[in-house]
Parts: C-alpha cells; sequence; structure tokens
C-alpha cells in the first residue's frame, strides 16, 4: 500500500490509474481513521466494485465546532494502515491539515438547506466542514465511486445534493450501517464510552427497532412513532437526547406522514460522547 500526503502527488497518482494502457475504475472510502469494521466495509465495497480503491485518513477540522473533541478524536494511525494493507488498498491518502486548507484559503462548499436539518441543526457549520473537505478530496482523487456508511444518513444527503449540484462524475454508494451484537452500530466514538454508558447507547438502536416492528404491525401515526422513539431514548439515564425523528431521507424535512421510504434517526448524548444512529422504513415492505 501506498501512503501519499501531498494532494498534488495524490492526484498525480489517481491519473496514473484513469489514464493508463488499461483505463481503470477508481474507488474511494474517504475517512477519519480509528479505523473499525464500519469502514473496513466500505473498502470491501469499493474493492468489489472498482479496480483500485484509494482510502483517506483525515481529522477535519472544519467539520468541528470550538466546543467539540477535534484535540481528543481518536488518531490510531499505524494501526490503520494495518488495517488498510490488509484489505488491500492501493493508496492511501493521509494529509495534513496544512496541506488541505493553506493559510489563504478562502472558499468553502455550503449546502445550507440540507445541512442545516438533523446533526446540521446543533451543530451549525459542521455540514459546510464536510462538504468542503469531501469536495477537496473527489477534485483530488476523482473517483468513480465514493463510498459511505449508512450510519451517517444525514451526511450522505448533503453530499449526494452536493454532487448533483456541482455535476461532479461520481456515483455515491451507501453501505450498510454494521453493527455489534447487540445492536450498538460502529462508531469510533464508540471508544469514548464506559462500560455502562456501551449499554445505555443500546437505547439508540432499540428504539429504531422499536419503529420499524411497530410500522411492520401496521403503525401509521408519525407522532405516536416519535412519541415512541423519545420514550426508549430517555429510558436510559445517561442519555440527552438531540433529535428523534421520522424525515425525507433526501432533504432531511420532518414528515407528518409516513413516506414509501422514511429515514427514522436519532442522536443524543451518552454521557460526554454525541452518537448517531437510524434506519430506513420501507412501508412496501412493511405492508407486504
Amino acid at each position: 500500500m501506498r501512503i501519499v500526503t501531498s494532494p498534488m502527488e495524490m492526484r498525480s497518482a489517481c491519473r496514473g490509474y484513469q489514464r493508463g494502457v488499461v483505463e481503470q475504475s477508481l474507488g474511494l472510502v474517504p475517512t477519519m481513521g480509528a479505523l473499525h469494521e464500519g469502514h473496513l466495509s466500505l473498502v470491501r465495497a469499493s474493492r468489489e466494485r472498482c479496480d483500485r480503491t484509494v482510502a483517506s485518513i483525515f481529522v477535519n477540522p472544519l467539520q468541528f465546532g470550538p466546543t467539540e473533541d477535534f484535540a481528543r478524536y481518536p488518531r490510531t494511525f499505524e494501526e490503520d494502515c494495518t488495517l488498510l494493507e490488509q484489505e488491500g488498498v492501493d493508496i492511501l491518502f493521509a494529509p495534513t491539515p496544512a496541506e488541505m486548507y493553506p493559510t489563504a484559503m478562502q472558499t468553502v462548499v455550503d449546502v445550507p438547506e440540507i445541512g442545516g436539518r438533523l446533526d446540521g441543526a446543533s451543530r451549525q457549520g459542521h455540514f459546510r466542514g464536510v462538504a468542503t473537505v469531501v469536495s477537496k478530496l473527489f477534485n483530488i482523487v476523482q473517483p468513480d465511486y465514493a463510498f459511505f456508511g449508512q450510519k451517517d444518513a444525514a451526511q450522505v444527503a448533503v453530499l449526494r445534493a452536493m454532487v448533483r449540484d456541482l455535476n461532479y462524475g461520481l456515483e455515491v454508494v451507501v453501505c450498510p450501517t454494521v453493527r455489534r451484537n447487540n445492536g450498538l452500530a460502529m462508531s469510533s466514538r464508540n471508544r469514548y464510552l464506559t462500560e455502562c454508558e456501551g449499554r445505555d447507547a443500546q437505547a439508540l438502536s432499540r428504539s429504531l427497532r422499536h419503529v420499524e416492528d411497530a410500522v411492520a404491525n401496521g403503525e401509521r401515526s408519525v407522532a405516536h412513532l416519535r412519541s415512541s422513539m423519545m420514550g426508549d431514548l430517555k429510558s436510559s439515564g445517561s442519555l440527552r437526547v438531540d433529535y428523534a425523528d421520522l424525515v425525507h431521507p433526501e432533504t432531511l424535512e420532518s414528515v407528518e406522514e409516513l413516506l414509501p421510504e422514511t429515514l427514522v434517526a436519532v442522536a443524543a448524548w451518552v454521557g460526554k460522547t454525541r452518537l448517531v444512529d437510524n434506519c430506513i422504513v420501507d412501508l412496501g415492505e412493511a405492508t407486504s
């Protein structure tokens, strides 16, 4: 596995794949490191679909607020490199903040309406930071496919809108959420949780599962489903709920009636750790 830190060198390496004697399809897996099985599932999906796979590790300062966990976000670069090499990644792009954000940089990418909902409502500027760094990664790597996890469904909605609006010539591929045996969605921030908080955090996936079960059993009241979610989340003592909502999966707007596919999304602080989770409720499957 080749490790590249310079955007210029990275662009040159990727063009080498795309302009060779035989053009090769290129997949990109953007990460902030502290890799877990969820990230590795994206790498495998890329390797299955693409001739070459690039992963990136960059803890992006633009998407962290001033009181958030940028300084203590887990950084496990050597272990991450070992995992990516074992999974057959061709190039790891690992730039420094100075390389990604020159001092005189004036340009940001914003998707203001979608990016102001769900996580964007409580983390002002978060999705502007996400869209900016991912736009830069797309421009540097120029992948054919970019792989993201369903766990970050709000981020996916923002990036799909950005890809559409800016005419990026790539496909955003969304892979299923990977969970622990207890239902907790894999997340780099799970490392922060104490044993007790880990048990409390299971309320996020439990609240989603109860919504899925209720809809499968005929429940159609969105108000009742929201109330049920909040009840599940508040039943765990250390949880502080950010949001629990049923929304349009593309616009992230709250819905008052179930759609053919409705995004059920939750976010909560477990102790000092903010976690997100979601599922898609397919009304067609529920009524079949």
